[in-house]
């Protein structure tokens, strides 16, 4: 057993991370993800499974109450690039919803959003491109269809308060 908390070597990862990003470039594969399960498990009343079943990380607690939830993460360094895309989603596999946690350069998250199965696989079956076949899929694409369901300094937002599917 370690010494050190959870949340204290997460913390040293997200330094680690950003820093080798800057002095390399590139990125340390891995970090991310579990950056951003720790964030979303942290942040949405989540609890991390230790043993995957293969479709999902989390179970929701509180509003998400025995929810099967896919955590994905991104880091973005320029946000003037498009195309950008999330992991690969299990389609495969059971899971009720999937999370993306996007983050900054210093790898701290600043939004959350949330996207039900149906809606997803709903969206990408209006395709019939290899690449949503695999369960890819643009941040774009992802936030168009998700809620918001977390903001940086603002803590969970409420579903009467974020609705990005009214036209305006």
């Amino acid at each position: 057993m370690t010494v050190y908390s959870v949340d204290k070597l997460i913390s040293e990862a997200r330094r680690i991370a950003a820093d080798y990003r800057r002095a390399t470039g590139k990125t340390m594969g891995g970090v991310t993800g579990e950056v951003a399960e720790n964030d979303a498990a942290r942040l949405l009343h989540l609890e991390l499974l230790k043993e995957k079943p293969g479709g999902y990380d989390a179970i929701g607690k509180r509003q998400r109450e025995g929810k099967k939830i896919q955590i994905k993460g991104r880091a973005i360094f320029d946000e003037t690039k498009s195309g950008q895309r999330i992991g690969q989603l299990k389609v495969d596999q059971e899971w009720d919803s999937v999370v993306l946690v996007l983050m900054n350069e210093d790898f701290q998250p600043y939004e959350i959003y949330e996207a039900q199965r149906n809606i997803i696989m709903d969206a990408m079956g209006t395709k019939s491109s290899n690449r949503s076949k695999r369960g890819a899929m643009s941040i774009a694409k992802f936030k168009n269809i998700a809620q918001l369901v977390w903001v940086e300094g603002e803590g969970e937002v409420d579903d009467e308060v974020w609705d990005n599917q009214t036209s305006g």
